[in-house]
């Protein structure tokens, strides 16, 4: 078995959060009224064999000067940690964890700066709203009525990963998939993700 610290990955995740479901089932979150449009969480190195990705690969630690201070108001906006407020923590906790393990393809400026266009490219809130998918407190989809405006828009498929509150089955997260160099938008061959069968709440 591959350690998870040796920062050998196959493609990437890059993958957003919709806020109220974090603030809903996770922890009570700082701000009461959470952002109603996807934030960034993270841009995972990930393999295909495992599913274990790789983390806490040995590299540089996070450097809060290798962040643009040009970039920096931008991610306050796409990269904001929804549920503490400090910003600069959650970023420090995901360069550590996942960024680490693809220094050799993206340093420290690259990882933010690449995750900030990869946000920038597609407006997952837009391509729902679009679709007549909005935040709803009792109307619920399928999987792929979710999955179709966006495959449509970014020519691609993503992956959807869902929590539960309850029995309901909330939308947490789209995926969208990179190739190793982290500029290919490519297909998310489909793993884990929220249950096919079971309707999917969108609030």
């Amino acid at each position: 078995i591959m350690s998870t610290g040796d920062g050998s990955y196959d493609y990437f995740q890059f993958v957003q959060q919709w806020p109220p479901t974090n603030c809903r089932v996770r922890t009570k979150c700082s701000n009461p009224r959470p952002l109603q449009y996807f934030t960034i969480h993270g841009l995972w190195p990930s393999n295909y064999s495992n599913p274990k990705m790789p983390s806490n690969c040995i590299g540089s630690q996070f450097n809060e000067s290798r962040v643009y201070p040009y970039l920096r108001p931008k991610l306050k906006i796409s990269w904001p940690d929804v549920e503490s407020g400090n910003d600069t923590k959650f970023w420090e906790g995901e360069w550590n964890k996942h960024g680490t393990c693809s220094e050799r393809i993206l340093n420290q400026m690259q990882y933010f700066q690449r995750s900030q266009a990869m946000w920038r490219s597609h407006n997952i809130s837009e391509i729902l709203k679009n679709a007549s998918i909005v935040p709803h407190p009792t109307q619920t989809w399928t999987y792929s009525d979710i999955v179709s405006p966006i495959k449509t828009a970014t020519k691609r498929t993503p992956l959807l990963r869902c929590k539960y509150d309850k029995k309901t089955q909330l939308l947490h997260e789209v995926v969208f998939c990179y190739g190793y160099k982290a500029l290919k938008h490519i297909d998310c061959n489909r793993t884990a993700g929220c249950r096919n069968q079971q309707a999917i709440s969108f609030q």
